[in-house]
């Protein structure tokens, strides 16, 4: 009986967008949600009603939203036990007029002056074209009321398709609304009979954590004892957007019927060289990225640190003293005779990077740089390790060996708990997961050189982070005992509770792999799990 009257929620719930018509609302695509458990709970599953179908209908070009609900049978309350209320959930979620009736959402979709006047909200950004069609990016901060009203209507889209995902209130004051901005693809219809010709594709959000940031000016390293004269409060508005913050990506969307068409790449570079350009944001950050997201974050960011010299400037020292390379106790090799770590820092500040990425950055470069016959044949080479005569081998010792002390630094508390031998044995495991996500990632992007150099047009932006749920970016071991030094502690390299390794459960992780999880800054303003649903 009760799965005579229970519906997947999933399939239920049918999403359109539409464009524009003087004849009628002309559809565009159509999609089902892809999580449903926020609304519905864990099984997904709506009771109390036969054949029901959720019709959730978007114009294409301003997401004006209506819900239209059907069914042919409704299950009459028994006890305690009734028909779940369809428009309470929704109600939560969208605004109020979206539950006008279908024939006002109809009219309105034949009234082409609205359409016509159209124009996306904020700034323009840039423009891009894929396989003949044509593209625009527009940016701006959720404190404008045209963004909230687009991030209002659409963004009930963001639980259906980012797992744990939540809405960010857009009726918060001034103070709060300014921390956001938002970025949206827009794709522009060459040929179309619709007034607008703008349908959208994608957005993302970020939001703004103030940082304190020392200050080197004069006034403070000055012996004088001269003072400056302030006014507090201020006698003009403060605006948030001007204060030193770190930006988080918190939301990132590409809709469904547009994904694996490279619009994830275009989006993230727009906010990276948006943020860029800012000089109040001091570091990019990301909010519990997904596998997709990691892929697309690597590919892109890598790819501008090797464009802009970044990479090039980074080098692993291979001929050290042979007094720190000794098989003795508490002799370690330290990072500082590896690396340039004055270098990185400022490298790293100056592309504003957090620790975590730069270090997979910087590890993949060096990787990238050892030659494939020494990575290809793993360990079986490194039999001489420091002394090996192939300065290639001694490369991937060495590699080897930064990479374990940042995993080693990184859980240490955790792995001083365990006896030598299991050390030995995760830092392995862990090592070796790693490497490997590495060589993906770097065939990945041999691959798209090799696509993009084929392109007579050179059609930007499919590459990484496509949404094939490949894993990234953990940091599995390797042992041979060389991890307890002085390495940096600023990546990745999780590990599990329990048994014999480090490696993340699942393709990619165990633990959050917020870029900022040692400030727990989000509070109840952060929109929770940021992530990407494909690209």
């Amino acid at each position: 009986m009760e799965e005579e009257w229970s519906t997947s929620a999933n399939e239920a719930i049918h999403i359109s967008f539409y464009q524009t018509n003087p004849e009628g609302p002309e559809q565009l695509f159509s999609f089902n949600p892809e999580y449903t458990e926020s609304f519905f709970g864990q099984d997904q599953s709506i009771f109390g009603y036969k054949d029901l179908k959720i019709n959730l209908r978007f114009a294409a070009h301003d997401v004006y939203p209506n819900l239209e609900i059907e069914y042919s049978d409704k299950w009459k309350a028994v006890g305690d036990t009734s028909a779940v209320d369809l428009k309470k959930i929704f109600k939560e979620n969208l605004p109020q007029y979206a539950f006008n009736n279908s024939e006002a959402f109809d009219t309105r979709l034949k009234d082409g002056a609205k359409a016509e006047s159209f124009q996306p909200p904020g700034e323009y950004v840039n423009r891009y074209t894929v396989k003949d069609r044509h593209y625009e990016i527009w940016a701006g901060e959720l404190s404008d009321p045209a963004v909230a009203k687009l991030i209002e209507r659409v963004q009930i889209l963001i639980p259906f398709f980012i797992d744990g995902g939540i809405l960010i209130p857009t009726d918060d004051p001034e103070w709060s609304a300014g921390r956001w901005r938002v970025w949206f693809i827009f794709e522009k219809l060459a040929s179309s009979s619709s007034p607008s010709p703008y349908s959208l594709v994608g957005y993302s959000t970020a939001y703004r954590f103030l940082t304190y940031q020392p200050s080197t000016s004069s006034l403070f390293t000055s012996t004088s004892t001269s003072t400056t004269q302030f006014t507090f409060p201020p006698t003009s508005p403060l605006s948030i957007s001007s204060l030193p913050n770190r930006s988080r990506i918190s939301q990132f969307l590409i809709l469904p019927p547009h994904q694996g068409a490279g619009h994830g790449t275009h989006l993230y570079n727009a906010a990276t060289a948006s943020f860029l350009q800012d000089p109040a944001c001091i570091e990019i950050t990301v909010e519990d990225p997904n596998t997709a997201f990691d892929d697309l974050r690597d590919f892109s960011d890598y790819t501008r640190l090797s464009h802009n010299g970044t990479l090039g400037q980074i080098t692993l020292s291979v001929d050290l003293d042979p007094k720190l390379t000794a098989r003795r106790p508490k002799i370690r090799v330290p990072t500082s005779k590896l690396l340039n770590k004055p270098l990185l820092e400022s490298l790293r500040i100056k592309n504003k990077l957090a620790p975590r990425q730069f270090a997979r950055l910087v590890e993949m470069h060096l990787l990238a740089q050892i030659p494939k016959y020494t990575r290809e044949a793993n360990t079986a080479r490194l039999s001489r390790k420091a002394n090996a005569n192939d300065r290639g081998d001694r490369a991937f010792y060495y590699w080897r060996l930064l990479v374990k002390q940042r995993i080693y630094r990184l859980h240490m508390d955790l792995l001083m708990q365990v006896e030598h031998e299991e050390r030995v044995l995760r830092l392995e495991q862990t090592l070796q997961s790693q490497w490997e996500d590495y060589e993906r990632l770097l065939g990945k992007m041999e691959e798209r050189k090799a696509q993009i150099g084929e392109e007579e047009d050179g059609e930007d932006g499919d590459g990484e982070g496509d949404g094939d749920g490949e894993g990234d970016g953990d940091g599995e071991g390797d042992g041979d005992g060389e991890g307890d030094g002085d390495g940096e502690g600023d990546g990745d390299g999780e590990m599990g509770q329990g048994g014999g390794s480090l490696v993340r459960r699942g393709k990619r992780k165990v633990i959050d792999d917020d870029d900022e999880d040692e400030e727990g800054e989000g509070g109840e303003e952060s929109s929770k799990k940021a992530r990407v649903e494909d690209t």
